[in-house]
C-alpha cells in the first residue's frame, strides 16, 4: 500500500480520474467498479469530462456498483443507482450491457450477492476499484466486524452508516441493510484507491494507514492490498505522522 497527498479535492479527485482514464486506455476491456456518494462525486464528473474530450474509447469496460441501500428502489434519488445513472451512465450513453448493480429490492438477496460474485468471476476479478470510508471505517457496508475475505454479502447497518447516511435523503429515511461487493473482491482487485479528503476523515485515515490490522476497522485491509493506494488531500492527511 502507497498513501498519496494532494493539495485539496479538486486535484486528488483529477488524479482519480485521469488514474481510471489512462488504465482504459492500456486495456480498453477494463473492469471498474466505484463507490457512490460525496467522496467520488467529483472524480466521477471528471472521468466523464476527461473520456469525452480525449474521445476514449469505453465502449467495452465493464462497471460494478460497490453497493446499495436494501429496499431503497433504483428512482430514490438517495440511492446508489441513482448517483450512477444520473452521474455516469447518462452522460456517457453506457447501455445497460456495460453495468452491473446490486438490485436492493430482489425477492432473494442471497441469491443476487450470488449472482454478482459469479459476475465479477466472469470477468477476471475487478481490475481497478474506487471506494471511499466511512467515519466507522467501513468500504461499502464492509462494516465493522465484516471478514476480510467475505465475498458480496447483506450487511446489518452500523448505528454511524444509518446516522451519517440520512445526508443522502431529502427526508428521515429508514436503513437497515445493505448489500454490498465484498473485501474479498476488493483483495483480488489488481488495483484498488481507497479517497478521502476533508479534516473530518483525518482520524479514519490515521487508523487506516497507521493503526492495526484489525476486521473491527475494515479499511485498515488496506494495509495488506499490494497495490492499494490510500489518496487523500491535505486535510485529510493530518494526522498521519509517516
Amino acid at each position: 500500500m502507497k498513501t498519496l497527498r494532494f493539495s485539496n479535492y479538486e486535484e486528488l479527485s483529477a488524479y482519480a480520474a485521469n488514474e481510471i482514464v489512462q488504465s482504459i486506455k492500456e486495456k480498453p476491456t477494463l473492469t471498474l467498479c466505484l463507490a457512490s456518494g460525496h467522496t467520488p462525486l467529483r472524480t466521477a464528473e471528471l472521468l466523464v469530462k476527461q473520456l469525452l474530450d480525449e474521445k476514449v474509447d469505453y465502449s467495452r469496460i465493464s462497471f460494478f456498483g460497490l453497493d446499495e441501500w436494501v429496499g431503497l428502489p433504483p428512482e430514490n434519488e438517495g440511492s446508489c443507482f441513482y448517483f450512477f445513472k444520473t452521474k455516469l451512465f447518462e452522460p456517457l450513453q453506457l447501455p445497460p450491457s456495460q453495468y452491473h448493480l446490486l438490485n436492493a429490492m430482489a425477492e432473494d438477496l442471497d441469491a443476487e450477492c450470488k449472482k454478482m460474485d459469479a459476475l465479477i468471476d466472469d470477468k477476471g476479478g475487478i481490475d481497478v476499484m474506487l471506494v471511499g470510508i466511512g467515519m466507522n471505517g467501513h468500504i461499502g457496508f464492509n462494516e465493522p466486524g465484516t471478514p476480510f475475505n467475505k465475498f458480496c454479502h447483506i450487511a446489518e447497518l452500523d448505528d454511524t452508516t444509518k446516522t451519517v447516511g440520512q445526508k443522502y435523503f431529502k427526508e428521515q429515511t429508514a436503513l437497515h441493510q445493505g448489500i454490498t461487493i465484498g473485501l474479498g473482491h476488493l483483495m483480488n482487485a489488481k488495483k484498488v484507491f481507497l479517497k478521502a479528503d476533508g479534516k473530518r476523515k483525518a482520524e479514519v485515515i490515521q487508523k487506516t494507514v497507521e493503526g492495526d490490522i484489525t476486521e473491527s476497522f475494515p479499511a485498515s485491509i488496506m494495509q495488506q492490498h499490494a497495490n492499494g493506494f490510500v489518496i487523500v488531500d491535505e486535510e485529510a492527511a493530518s494526522l498521519l505522522t509517516k
